[in-house]
């Protein structure tokens, strides 16, 4: 199944697509959150529901804003060399703010004296079932509720230089979450998938979920002998290479328009203001 949530910030209505049409789930659910992906999502007939219209509606983030938002760095490994890095023996993990997510087509703005605002498509999961102590990334693959497309816009001086041993600075600005349009349910895609994004319609990243270091399935059975997982959270597995970061391109400015697309997950558009 396929989940969208349009309408202002924080009166999102949630919607599924289903056999061609759109149609609104109001009458089943008050949103896309954790407690409906817990509950198994929709399980009813869509023919039953009434039809969603999108005209002039924003598209919101396709869940509700997670308990957390765990980010996985350097997980290709094309990514890591252009990092200047070696490729992690495990996960490097970090937090981002769960208030940086926003909708696929919402703004990016670059935070006061930025200079090196950064992009990075990356696969999204998004956890149906509680984690905690998994015993084998087999059966982690049982608690994902779907995948989403997602942008981790990251401020490499606040990462990097700025850091004090940690990364959360540079990923927690406001707005630094894109993410959607679709929530898409693991029965509906076949991996691997290609991930590429552009920046004013220049290519950047050119890549594939094949090149990750560690699965979806590891990292989900990792994260849970750390972390418990709850229904809603939402997991950023990495970026492959081809952002700013690398010195091949310029970092992001007023102005510029980033799109992304993941197959089977859509696309999105954001544009940079300053």
């Amino acid at each position: 199944m396929r989940y969208l949530r349009i309408g202002a910030p924080g009166a999102e209505r949630p919607v599924l697509y289903a056999d061609g049409m759109l149609r609104d789930l109001s009458e089943v659910t008050a949103d896309i959150d954790g407690a409906f992906l817990a509950a198994g999502g929709f399980t009813g007939d869509p023919g039953e529901l009434p039809p969603a219209d999108l005209d002039h509606k924003r598209i919101g983030p396709p869940i509700a804003r997670p308990g957390v938002v765990l980010c996985v760095g350097q997980n290709y490994a094309a990514h890591a060399a252009e990092s200047g890095a070696q490729p992690p023996a495990e996960p490097i993990v970090f937090y981002k703010a769960p208030n940086t997510v926003v909708g696929p087509e919402d703004d990016i703005l670059i935070p006061p004296n930025s200079k090196r605002t950064d992009w990075e498509v990356e696969l999204g999961v998004v956890i149906g079932r509680t984690a905690r102590y998994l015993p084998d990334p087999a059966s982690a693959l049982h608690h994902v509720a779907g995948y989403v497309l997602s942008n981790d816009v990251s401020e490499r001086e606040f990462q990097l230089d700025r850091s004090g041993g940690q990364w959360s600075k540079g990923k927690s600005c406001e707005t630094f979450n894109p993410l959607g349009p679709w929530l898409v349910t693991p029965d509906e895609l076949s991996f691997p998938l290609r991930l590429r994004s552009w920046v004013n319609d220049a290519p950047r990243q050119d890549s594939s979920t094949a090149d990750m270091i560690f699965d979806v399935g590891f990292l989900i059975w990792h994260l849970s002998q750390f972390t418990v997982l709850e229904p809603g959270d939402l997991i950023n597995t990495g970026t492959p290479p081809g952002v700013a970061l690398s010195g091949r391109f310029p970092y992001l400015a007023a102005g510029d328009v980033v799109e992304m697309e993941i197959d089977g997950l859509g696309r999105q558009r954001t544009v940079v203001k300053g």
